[in-house]
């Protein structure tokens, strides 16, 4: 059953959590405000199953999380400089799909206990279409789509960079092997590909499973610490890190459970976590608090502000004339560009890649969200975008979470 909603929702999606918590017994679901149609399991959903595991509601881009560091810098010492600051940001963090990191990989950015994670045992659970050496290239790259790498000042002048991306082509491959074996389907109204865990394929899932959340979170790591140390020459005062994309093992009204978070945010009482807006709206820091709306929640919050349109609904859809090789509208976009230039403007956000289906019209205001969940979270920080990087318009994400 679905036990608690959060804010309102289209009947796809509420369509599609019902699809996600009947495909196995007593399985229970959370829809956060953020939420919105997503593949198999909508984004910001949370589904709890008690034996098995949802390849799909995990999702493409296993461990996709955010990371926030405070550092020891104020407004004033990059006020001036942010122009300079976001084109050294992307000319020296790769961003878009495929690509390398160009940096030297300074493991000493990545913290102790994932420093071996290219020698465990786990990647013999990883699909042989998996290329490490590949994987270790892409280590540190930021990819396309909704990700990014931004930079904030708090309600004190504090300063803070915050990232938002995940596994890379590594957690897409082992997603796409594991959804095959567990015949499941590629696709939206689709039933969740589920996994019993003490099978011999549940096991080997959990593994590469856990293996590419580990990759994402030394791969925001290393990208948040080095754009800190390398690129504003500050220090870290203080670290907040955190997936939306994974399972854990999790002990809920007496019982353990399989929870499944798509798009959603771990929240125990006290735990933190970063929680991004859109490209122009701030972001926050937030604790997870204990409460009956908590309890019922699973512990869970938003992971961002949620669409509020589709990436080809805002963007439009063009296609190459054959004959002339000039693109053509098929369908406008539904977001004004100059509109989106003059929010970024009035905000002075300084903007480097990024488009229209990313753009602040295309996602619900992050305020509206936070109000609907304000029984189960308080805000520690409040953070003012200064500066925003992401892939450029010329590049299509195809890992879909």
């Amino acid at each position: 059953m679905i036990r608690k909603i959060f804010g309102t929702h289209d009947d796809n999606t509420i369509q599609q959590m019902n699809q996600c918590v009947d495909a196995a017994p007593d399985a229970i679901g959370v829809l956060c405000a953020d939420g919105h149609f997503g593949y198999s399991q909508p984004v910001g959903g949370v589904v709890a199953y008690r034996d098995h595991i949802s390849v799909s509601g995990v999702g493409f881009d296993i461990g996709c999380g955010n990371m926030a560091a405070r550092t020891d810098l104020r407004l004033d010492d990059v006020r001036d400089s942010m122009t300079d600051i976001m084109d050294e940001v992307v000319n020296r963090i790769s961003f878009g799909v495929g690509r390398s990191n160009q940096q030297d990989l300074n493991w000493e950015l990545i913290n102790p206990e994932r420093q071996d994670l290219f020698d465990r045992d786990a990647w013999q659970a990883v699909p042989n279409t998996v290329n490490k050496q590949k994987a270790l290239a892409q280590l540190g790259t930021v990819g396309s789509g909704n990700h990014y790498i931004d930079i904030f000042a708090d309600q004190d002048d504090c300063v803070w960079v915050g990232v938002h991306f995940g596994s890379r082509g590594l957690g897409h491959k082992i997603a796409t092997h594991f959804l095959r074996e567990a015949g499941g389907s590629d696709g939206m109204m689709v039933p969740p590909a589920l996994i019993e865990q003490r099978s011999r394929l549940g096991e080997q899932y959990l593994a590469a499973m856990q293996l590419a959340g580990d990759y994402a979170y030394a791969g925001r790591e290393w990208v948040t610490r080095f754009v800190v140390r390398d690129i504003l020459g500050g220090e870290i005062e203080d670290e907040v890190h955190n997936h939306h994309n994974f399972a854990w093992r999790e002990e809920h009204d007496g019982q353990l459970w399989w929870v499944v978070r798509k798009g959603a945010t771990p929240a125990q009482p006290d735990q933190r976590g970063f929680v991004g807006g859109s490209m122009g709206d701030n972001a926050v820091i937030i604790a997870g608090v204990e409460s009956e709306a908590s309890a019922a929640a699973l512990y869970s919050t938003v992971h961002g502000a949620g669409r509020v349109m589709g990436r080809m609904q805002a963007r439009g859809k063009f296609r190459r004339d054959k004959k002339t090789g000039k693109m053509q509208c098929v369908r406008p976009p539904a977001v004004n560009r100059d509109e989106m230039h003059k929010w970024l403007a009035d905000k002075e956000v300084v903007l480097r890649g990024g488009d229209l289906d990313e753009a602040p019209q295309a996602y619900r205001r992050l305020t509206d969200v936070l109000v609907c969940h304000e029984q189960t979270i308080r805000v520690l920080y409040t953070l003012r975008p200064l500066g925003v990087a992401m892939a450029g318009p010329d590049t299509v994400d195809p890992y879909k979470d």
